[in-house]
């Protein structure tokens, strides 16, 4: 490849840089138009006006009402307010985001496994669904193997249960959460034909300001909040509100949602020929997720390569400028073996040597060939060297 290193940024899954358009919407907010929403005078109130209009910005992509959408600081918080609406058991998937895990550990819950390819059946979601139980959260799509879920046969599942506690006249609420965060700017958000109640996305997935997210919540939803304090975003959401964010997310979505048509074509192809050359140069890889094109997200390939450790490829990988991931970020720091591949009965000797690729909007056919040149050069490095 000779002594000149191109740099390829291949996981926007973990981070995206902030786009343009959206730097600069931000900027007055953080200079000119810096005041607190809060406070009583014209400038102030300029500011709060700014933020409704943000918030009525998100409504309209996800096709909802401004008064159902609460600004939080990112998808993190966003997924402990939703866990924090119900008090009984709760069903998610196994392959979940650390956070909605965390919030499912610290109350009675079941968790549901999923297929080898990373899809939740259903059928599965329905038996774990007790009387006792008064949420479901799955995500709409998974960030580690790109596994888009089927949340609007979930939503049937949980709709049917609801009935029937309403026919037995059993008041306990049933609500169905959906982290959306990875699948924004790939899936329609449209609230009405997802079916969930709750729905968390995140500004920093989708090129717009880290630790800003949002989570709409169904008419008849009760949020509880988990800030005490001044009463912001209609009591839910304590403390002086974050224009500059709300607005960077507003403008976020709704790049993300005009650009996604054509985002979803070009990372698909690009993802197939990354795809497609691995298997060509190093035919024992391991593909994983769904293999139907349109069941993953695009711009999304996990590759495993047995008998080397992801954390020696992504160091060599790095001095040849191309920067991957190994999964969620916050896993990844730790190096452990992905619980998204454990439940999806990965063998451990496969999954310690498992990259995640994520495409994004900067992303060329020049970038994917230099990437995949890279890691074929990496596998075949580490593998000699193991066997020496």
């Amino acid at each position: 490849m000779g002594d000149h290193v191109t740099e390829v940024y291949l996981d926007h899954a973990a981070a995206t840089p902030v786009a343009p358009e959206v730097m600069e919407e931000m900027a007055p907010y953080f200079s000119q138009r810096f005041f607190n929403p809060s406070a009583p005078y014209s400038v102030a109130r300029a500011a709060n006006a700014d933020l409704e209009h943000a918030r009525a910005r998100v409504a309209a992509v996800l096709a909802t009402r401004a008064d159902n959408v609460t600004f939080t600081a990112g998808a993190t918080e966003a997924n402990n307010l939703a866990f924090a609406a119900v008090g009984g058991h709760v069903v998610c998937a196994a392959i979940e985001h650390h956070s909605v895990l965390a919030c499912a550990e610290a109350r009675d819950a079941t968790l549901v496994g999923v297929s080898g390819a990373g899809l939740v059946d259903p059928v599965d979601v329905s038996r774990a669904i007790t009387p006792r139980t008064e949420l479901v959260s799955v995500s709409l799509a998974n960030g580690e193997v790109g596994a888009i879920q089927p949340l609007r046969a979930i939503a049937r599942v949980v709709a049917a249960e609801r009935s029937r506690r309403l026919e037995a006249g059993e008041r306990r609420p049933l609500l169905l959460h959906t982290d959306a965060s990875q699948a924004a700017g790939y899936v329609s958000l449209n609230t009405s034909t997802l079916g969930a109640d709750l729905i968390t996305v995140s500004a920093a997935k989708m090129y717009g300001p880290k630790q800003v997210g949002v989570l709409w919540h169904a008419d008849g939803v009760a949020l509880r909040p988990l800030v005490l304090g001044g009463g912001q975003e209609g009591g839910v959401r304590s403390g002086t509100q974050n224009v500059a964010g709300a607005v960077g997310m507003a403008c976020a979505l709704e790049l993300a949602e005009r650009l996604r048509t054509g985002e979803v074509r070009r990372l698909r192809a690009l993802s197939d020929r990354m795809r497609r050359q691995l298997v060509e140069a190093v035919p024992d890889v391991v593909l994983s997720g769904p293999k139907k094109a349109s069941s993953r997200l695009p711009g999304l390939v996990h590759a495993s390569f047995a008998g080397v450790e992801a954390r020696r490829l992504i160091v060599l990988l790095e001095r040849r400028g191309v920067y991957v991931g190994t999964g969620s970020a916050c896993a990844a720091s730790k190096m452990r073996v992905s619980h998204v591949l454990v439940a999806m009965g990965v063998p451990q000797e496969v999954a310690t040597g498992s990259l995640r690729i994520t495409m994004g909007r900067s992303t060329t056919e020049a970038d994917v060939d230099y990437a995949t040149e890279a890691i074929v050069e990496s596998v075949r490095t580490e593998r000699e060297r193991r066997r020496a």
